[in-house]
């Protein structure tokens, strides 16, 4: 039998294996069973919440309201098809729910939805509402991007860049409300539903436009060769603030060098059109937009403040600024980050997720955290051993959010206004065997890379028992724009890597999570080092270090040190490999980057499309082009000698397969041992549970097999 066969054959034992309880009990199908809760949302005007619960692999809305707060489903989707939930919106009296089912709205390129269950009648991205107080959903039509209008009657939307909308009861067709040029979003009603604010974007400019009828023309408000966007309304609907910034063109830049990326917010008076800027960000590198989630996050509050986010002070705060112009005010002094930000319903007051508290470890958790718009005076509302975000605010000052802790996965939260007790919702939801007293607590490591760079990272040690030295395993992130936590993770993908973590520990390895620079949480120059990704891969020195860092710990087995990620973490893994065979006795490389120098890379697309479009001259060409590919684990194939598992999926959006597709080919021509599982049809994020499950007892049962002494 052909060696590739055998490898298939014994693989399809190995993953029955796999799927085995390990000597603590749990399998990996256990520990990711638990619903994972999203977009959570509230009313602003009524006592109601909802939000999605992904419930190995079926996707539903769940609501609830005050003030007994019982979770209650409003969908009944019952298949493992893959299809998100996203968009999820409540109309202000809270009477009904909007989403948008389908889709994959963390990919890169657009394109029909995945068909990972392979259904004959693919998918299709739909909007679809639902009464709050009898469920009952149903179909509005074919689109994207919804806005409930402020009635709370009519839902607009998206079909290929362009406005519709139809009434939220779904008792009209939808129909078109206006056409234009280029692509629209970003839609926003004013205050009395009376104009839509929305961006036009076209290539290199965008403007701002308003819609207020089929009678009257579109408005622009000061069009010109800048790209405008945020379109934001004052509580009074008489003003629009505005993100400024240049349009594209003009000589090339050296890639090599990081420059300063202007922007600027602008307010107009939307009666006459007039505009003014009122804050010009400095001409730094911290002065450059935010790329944190959120982006600017530009906000109009009450109180004559509008409030932005800014990396200008070296951290991702919040600002806010009169709407008259004049200098901004910190409001979140400090070394920590504010993200999932929202506004409290009268204007006044901002909510965010924050590494910060008041015990050290914080850094590397979330906790809710509560800042006037007008003054310094951040309030942390979560302290606590466990990580809290995605805080929104009702209209009688109860606050809703998503928390989890070490072993609790993550489930919805209400607190009342003026209390500090908390209603847990949707517990019920986590299955009988789900092995919460299993898991372990994780610790917090701090090492030094070579350059002298702090690197945090996540110990997960297995339960006590056994003799001997153990093996270790690093796990490395996507992104590379993430931040690992010492409790569950408020992203689903993450979450499931923190199980597969708690999982590996289970069945006797240590697992090093490390947290390397060009990831958030620890301040600008952590998030935007030197010579980092296809300019230098320096962040491969902290991954290279927590190597280090486990061969010197008198527990671990320096010969048995094994490596896995995915995304990033896979072109992590990969250049791991080639590089420090040495050091990696093996390794798991999960929808990697491979080859910078390719406009197939996904992370290397913008450098590649650069290059191979001629907007870098000369030698900054030639200079760019030859640290792409020292950047690139497929440079060192000729050094790379430890066993790997590929794993990808052919329909990913991401990161193309032909990234792995390509490094095959290369280990085959020099004999390296590998390898591969291949998803057909799924993308990036694993949209079937049954696929995530798939991949991570393959990755686990892989380990076993190279580094346990069995």
């Amino acid at each position: 039998m052909p060696i590739a066969l055998l490898r298939r054959a014994r693989y399809a034992a190995l993953l029955f294996a796999a799927a085995l309880p390990a000597q603590s009990g749990f399998t990996m199908a256990q520990v990711k069973s638990n619903p994972f809760p999203n977009e959570l949302t509230a009313a602003s005007a009524a006592p109601r919440i909802a939000w999605a619960f992904y419930e190995q692999g079926k996707r539903n809305v769940y609501a609830a309201e005050g003030p007994t707060w019982t979770a209650r489903p409003l969908t009944d989707f019952t298949l493992d098809d893959g299809q998100e939930l996203t968009s999820l919106q409540l109309s202000s009296d809270g009477k009904w729910v909007v989403f948008v089912r389908g889709g994959e709205h963390g990919g890169n390129w657009a394109g029909p939805p995945p068909n990972p269950l392979a259904l004959p009648i693919p998918p299709k991205v739909q909007i679809w509402a639902a009464p709050f107080s009898a469920g009952g959903a149903k179909v509005l039509a074919e689109g994207d991007d919804p806005v409930i209008t402020p009635a709370g009657d009519r839902v607009a939307f998206l079909v290929n860049g362009q406005p519709w909308i139809v009434p939220i009861d779904g008792s009209a067709a939808p129909k078109r409300l206006f056409q234009t040029s280029g692509s629209v979003s970003d839609l926003q009603y004013s205050p009395d539903g009376k104009q839509l604010a929305f961006v036009s974007n076209r290539g290199d400019h965008a403007f701002i436009g308003i819609f207020v009828d089929d009678q009257t023309p579109l408005r622009w408000i000061d069009p010109g060769t800048y790209r405008d966007g945020s379109p934001r309304w004052s509580p009074s609907g008489t003003r629009l603030a505005f993100i400024r910034r240049p349009g594209s063109g003009g000589a090339p830049a050296p890639v090599l060098t990081p420059r300063h990326q202007p922007w600027a917010i602008w307010s107009a008076d939307v009666a006459n059109g007039a505009t003014m800027r009122l804050w010009q960000a400095p001409t730094t590198l911290r002065g450059s937009p935010p790329s944190t989630e959120g982006g600017t996050n530009l906000r109009y509050a009450a109180i004559g403040r509008i409030t932005f986010l800014s990396y200008v002070d070296g951290w991702p705060h919040l600002y806010s600024i009169a709407e008259t112009g004049g200098d901004p005010l910190l409001l979140t002094p400090g070394n920590y980050m504010a993200e999932y930000i929202s506004l409290s319903p009268d204007g006044k007051q901002l909510y965010f997720a924050g590494n910060t508290g008041p015990d050290t470890n914080d850094i590397d958790r979330r906790h809710v955290v509560r800042v006037p718009v007008d003054r310094a005076a951040p309030e942390v509302l979560t302290p606590g051993s466990g990580s809290e975000w995605t805080p929104v605010a009702l209209a009688d000052g109860a606050i809703a959010y998503i928390g989890g802790s070490s072993q609790r996965p993550p489930l919805p939260m209400v607190r009342a206004a003026r209390s500090t007790a908390t209603i847990m919702l949707g517990a019920e939801r986590v299955p009988a065997d789900f092995p919460s007293a299993k898991l372990v607590t994780p610790k917090k490591v701090v090492y030094k890379a070579s350059d002298g760079v702090s690197v945090h990272a996540q110990l997960f040690e297995p339960p006590a028992g056994g003799s001997g030295k153990k093996p270790a395993i690093i796990f490395v992130h996507g992104g590379p724009p993430r931040q690992m936590l010492l409790t569950w993770h408020y992203s689903d993908y993450y979450s499931a890597t923190y199980a597969m973590n708690q999982y590996l520990a289970s069945r006797g390895f240590v697992v090093l999570s490390v947290n390397y620079r060009l990831g958030i949480g620890y301040g600008f120059d952590f998030h935007r080092p030197p010579n980092a990704g296809a300019q230098g891969a320096s962040e491969y020195l902290d991954v290279k270090a927590g190597a280090e860092w486990l061969r010197a710990q008198p527990n671990i087995d320096p010969a048995r040190i094994g490596i896995y990620g995915g995304s990033y973490g896979g072109f992590l893994t990969a250049l791991a490999l080639g590089k420090n065979s040495d050091l990696f006795a093996a390794g798991v490389d999960i929808h990697g980057v491979h080859d910078f120098t390719t406009p197939n890379s996904g992370a290397g697309a913008a450098l590649a499309a650069a290059m191979t479009g001629g907007r870098m001259e000369g030698d900054d060409r030639a200079n760019a082009q030859e640290l792409a590919w020292t950047s690139s684990p497929i440079a060192y194939v000729s050094q790379w000698k430890s066993p790997v598992l590929l794993i990808h999926g052919d329909e990913d959006r991401n990161v193309r397969f032909s990234q792995t597709v390509d490094l095959v080919a290369r280990l085959r021509a020099q004999g390296v041992e590998y390898e591969e599982l291949v998803i057909p049809d799924d993308t990036h994020h694993w949209m079937r549970h049954a696929n995530g499950v798939r991949v991570y007892d393959a990755a686990a049962a892989y380990f076993e097999r190279k580094l346990m002494k069995k």
